[in-house]
């Protein structure tokens, strides 16, 4: 078995070293227990120190990728990987179904462009002041950076939430709202605390995938209404209480996802009366608050966190890979949920709530914000004239957020333009992953935020000729 020195590119020496053992050993050059080259012989055959071999060799073992046997050397101990001739990535066949977008779009690389995807580009979040908070952080008190998190979560984290809370007309005391690792786990320890397999959930018609595909996980029924551009039809809204009883109800009432309506604060009211009526508790879904140049009528603001629970996170507004998110509920659940969020998730998210404070205290989020709530609403104007060139119109124009609900020219089906560009490394939404009847196809959710490259609109163009 020969090494030789690899051409490695912008890669440093350590990585070419690694690589070339990993290689082997995918390769079958290296099979399990066989011994790797001395320190020595290998840094004369590829060229490199010692030391550069000895740091390749540790971060192997450390990884599990070898063993070392003191006194005898380097082993492989990787086990023999199914052999492939291509990498994985995304099913470019996978039917549309609710995961189907979040599939497509956290699995490709970095080139495909994703304007289907529901986060925005890393060049809009606010990375200078995110690098000065861990820095701050770094120096804090070791506790911050080792320790768990108590079950509510950050003390001073939860008072600045319930401030912010307060602005949207929504009482909450600290004690009222528990500290989760995103959106998406305070909706399933809610879910986990209300719901029983068997349960009926009712959600909008069109609504945020995610919800479908998490309720499907806690195997209940999901019935749908349809939604119009100032809330839920109310009166089919009222026929599916009576028919399907459904225990609760999730949706967004601020910055509607994927539609971008906001509720009205008629609809709002007469929503609450039906659920009080039917004994529905409501789930609203306000991650996209921050993204409102005027706040629009809570639900739990008109209720009192009565029968309807908030919940928010800063994933899409601050940075998806600090997660940290809120549930803001009625006194009476607190306990149960802190006795589920121990039994699932034990602590709370310590460094990720440490840097959210951070940002929030020294004003780094205020004035990021101001900033990005304008360049969205430049975005939105310019990437609906570049849609409408394509022949293609938004169906309603929102007040606020990322989201165009949009129709394709008659006769067309957005799954079928979905998988075509997908062949041209374009990420599309198509309207029936977010339709849980089915009565989307001739829709597309654009992320104007990840819709600004000309070769978006060639490919439509070209498409949806």
């Amino acid at each position: 078995m020969a090494f030789q020195q690899t051409e490695t590119g912008s890669e440093t020496l350590l990585e070419g070293v690694m690589g070339t053992i990993r290689q082997r050993i995918a390769g079958r050059s290296l099979t399990p227990g066989a011994k790797l080259p001395s320190i020595r012989a290998l840094a004369t055959t590829m060229r490199v120190s010692k030391s550069t071999v000895v740091e390749a060799y540790e971060r192997l073992a450390a990884e599990g990728t070898i063993r070392s046997r003191p006194g005898s050397g380097f082993f492989v101990s990787a086990p023999l990987a199914p052999l492939s001739l291509t990498e994985v990535g995304p099913r470019l066949d996978r039917a549309v179904d609710p995961l189907w977008v979040s599939r497509q779009a956290l699995e490709t690389d970095a080139e495909v462009l994703k304007p289907g995807c529901g986060w925005l580009p890393a060049s809009w979040m606010p990375e200078a002041a995110l690098r000065r908070a861990l820095r701050s952080i770094a120096r804090a008190e070791t506790a911050s950076l080792t320790e768990y998190g108590t079950p509510l979560g950050l003390r001073p984290l939860r008072q600045l939430l319930a401030r912010r809370l307060a602005e949207h007309g929504v009482e909450a005391s600290p004690d009222q709202i528990i500290l989760t690792e995103s959106g998406t786990q305070a909706i399933d320890l809610l879910c986990r605390f209300l719901l029983e397999a068997g349960d009926t959930v009712m959600v909008d018609d069109p609504c945020y995938f995610n919800f479908q595909a998490l309720l499907r996980a806690h195997r209940v029924n999901v019935v749908s209404v349809p939604y119009t551009p100032v809330g839920p039809d109310l009166d089919r809204f009222a026929e599916v209480l009576e028919a399907h009883r459904p225990r609760l109800y999730i949706t967004n009432s601020a910055v509607h996802n994927p539609t971008g309506a906001t509720l009205s604060p008629v609809v709002a009211h007469r929503l609450l009366r039906l659920a009080e009526q039917a004994g529905l508790t409501i789930v609203e879904d306000d991650i996209f608050a921050d993204f409102e140049h005027e706040p629009a009528p809570r639900l739990a603001a008109f209720d009192g966190l009565d029968r309807v629970v908030q919940i928010g996170s800063f994933s899409k507004t601050l940075s998806a890979s600090m997660r940290c998110g809120y549930i803001a509920a009625p006194r009476s659940w607190i306990e149960g949920l802190i006795d589920l969020k121990i039994a699932t998730t034990f602590g709370g998210p310590n460094l990720a709530a440490e840097l959210v404070l951070t940002l929030l205290r020294d004003g780094s989020y205020r004035k990021h914000m101001e900033a990005l709530r304008l360049r969205l609403t430049r975005t939105m104007t310019e990437t609906t004239a570049r849609l409408a060139a394509v022949g293609i119109a938004p169906w309603i124009e929102p007040r606020a957020g990322m989201f165009l609900w949009c129709r394709l020219p008659e006769g067309l089906d957005a799954s079928e333009l979905a998988q075509k560009a997908l062949a041209h490394d374009i990420v599309l939404a198509p309207g029936n992953a977010f339709s849980h009847s089915g009565a989307a196809s001739g829709f597309l959710r654009f992320n104007v935020a990840q819709s600004t490259d000309e070769r978006l609109y060639r490919v439509l163009a070209m498409i949806t000729r």
